[in-house]
Order: structure tokens, then C-alpha cells, then sequence
């Protein structure tokens, strides 16, 4: 599997950042000594940048007094793959940034609660297509751009190395699927182990997640972090309190919701019934 640039610029961040601490320096200390202007270094280390340059990496590990030539190397390979530029960069107009691409791309685990769509992950290309136009975006080309961008970032499910993917997802998700586009509650009873799908039914009430919808991604060799999106912004979340309120979240979740077999049944009856 290609390395996501994404995940390895986050992983040199946060290296950088440990070097620095370790060696008991100030950012305005290693800025001056290497000549950065103000606010640069900073800037690296809180992963606010797009291609790292290899030659500002090596200015650092001299500063940071790193001479083991093997961890020289690694971290440079790391700055020289995070200059790379993922499927994704062509897709910017469908895609922003593709940084939550970035990440789901190298993810080993991905859990994800949603209120009012389908996970992206688990989406047909009719339901695609239906939830653009709810959202007023006609115009084809653009649609078909949005279109092909979601199905290529699905085909990390069907990989050898595929991500485990835990969704719960809210009854209301499922009543705003219109006959038309049973193929979407198909796909949903198609999901194989070691993949699951849960319901949360409306009998419930009030949940753990009303608050909004949220996916932890875990990788194996970088911390988990929480993504949350809402209609004008995202947010990435890596504190490790964060962290535990969502993990804790999603838990309390999964305790109320059907399980994965009595899920399966209700999105069966609901298919049957159409």
C-alpha cells in the first residue's frame, strides 16, 4: 500500500515537535538558529503545512544534534515522502483538501457514527448522485467529478490491507431511502464481516451521538484521531481527552443500538417492503 503524505506529514510534525522537547530548545531558539522566518517552525510542527522541504528537515536534525545516520534517513525519507501528492490532489474541486482523505486512506480501523446519510465508505453511485441534487449541485460535470472522487476513495474497503470498518448509523438514515434506491439498502445488507453495520432505532429516543456524527480513524503506527464535520467546517480532534469522550461516545452508542444481525433483519424489512 502507497503511503498517505498525509499521515507521513502529520508523523514528521509530531517528531519534530518531540526532537525539539527532548533537547529542552524554544521555538523562537531553534527559529533563529536556523534561520526560519517567524512562525515557521511553528508551523511545521502543528502539521500546518503542505510539502515539507527536505533541506529545512536536515537544518533541524543538526540543530536537534541528531546523528545516527539510519534515523537521519528515515526521517528524511518520511520528508521526502510527505512532499508526494495523493489521488486526491486532482480532485480538490470535489474534494477540498482531501485531508480526511488523506487520513482514511492509511486508517486500519474506521469508526463512524452518522445521523442523516449513509457513510461515505458505504454509499451507491445512484444515492451519490440523489444526495447531490438534494443539495442543489446540477451541473454534470460536477456531479460526475463528486461522483468518481467518492467511489475511488471506496476502493480502499475492497484492498488487501482494507481498513475494518464499524458504522452506526441512525434509523433516519435508512427512512430517507426512497424506493428507487433500494440498491443503497442492498449494498448495506452486502457488508461482510470482518465489517459492521449497526441501527440505532427512533424506539430509543434521545443518544449518545445527537450531538452530532463523528468517525475515529486508528492507524498503526500514529495516534487516533477524531474527524467531525458539519455543513461550513471540519474539525480534527487529537487530544487524548477528546479522544476518550468520542471512543466513549460511540461505545454508549453501540450498547443501545441493534446489533449487527437484528440490524441486518430491519434493513431487510425495510427492503421487503418496498
Amino acid at each position: 500500500m502507497a503511503g498517505s503524505p498525509t499521515v507521513r506529514r502529520k508523523r514528521l510534525s509530531r517528531r519534530l515537535r518531540e526532537l525539539r522537547e527532548e533537547r529542552g530548545l524554544t521555538s523562537e531558539e531553534v527559529t533563529k538558529r536556523a534561520g526560519f522566518s517567524r512562525g515557521k517552525l511553528t508551523r511545521m510542527e502543528r502539521d500546518e503545512w503542505t510539502r515539507p522541504n527536505p533541506a529545512d528537515i536536515e537544518k533541524l536534525l543538526t540543530i536537534y544534534k541528531v546523528t545516527d545516520p539510519d534515523e537521519r534517513e528515515a526521517l528524511l525519507t518520511l520528508a521526502r515522502q510527505a512532499r508526494q501528492r495523493g489521488w486526491w490532489v486532482s480532485y480538490s474541486d470535489a474534494l477540498g483538501r482531501g485531508a480526511y482523505v488523506g487520513l482514511e486512506t492509511e486508517a486500519t480501523r474506521i469508526r463512524t457514527v452518522e445521523l442523516m446519510l449513509v457513510p461515505g465508505l458505504l454509499q451507491t453511485e445512484d444515492y451519490i448522485r440523489a444526495v447531490l441534487r438534494g443539495d442543489d449541485v446540477t451541473d454534470p460535470d460536477e456531479v460526475d467529478r463528486r461522483v468518481e472522487a467518492r467511489l475511488l476513495r471506496q476502493q480502499i474497503l475492497t484492498r488487501a490491507d482494507a481498513p475494518t470498518l464499524h458504522a452506526v448509523i441512525d434509523e433516519s438514515v435508512l427512512r430517507k431511502i426512497t424506493p428507487e434506491l433500494r440498491g443503497q439498502l442492498q449494498r448495506l445488507l452486502d457488508l461482510q464481516e470482518p465489517h459492521r453495520l449497526q441501527v440505532v432505532p427512533d424506539r430509543i429516543g434521545p443518544h449518545a451521538a445527537m450531538t452530532g456524527a463523528f468517525t475515529i480513524l486508528e492507524f498503526t503506527e500514529d495516534p487516533t484521531v477524531v474527524y467531525v464535520e458539519t455543513t461550513d467546517t471540519s474539525l480534527l480532534l487529537e487530544e487524548p481527552a477528546e479522544i476518550r469522550q468520542h471512543e466513549d461516545r460511540f461505545d454508549r452508542l453501540c450498547a443501545v443500538a441493534l446489533s449487527p444481525a437484528e440490524s441486518r433483519g430491519f434493513i431487510q424489512h425495510l427492503l421487503d417492503s418496498m
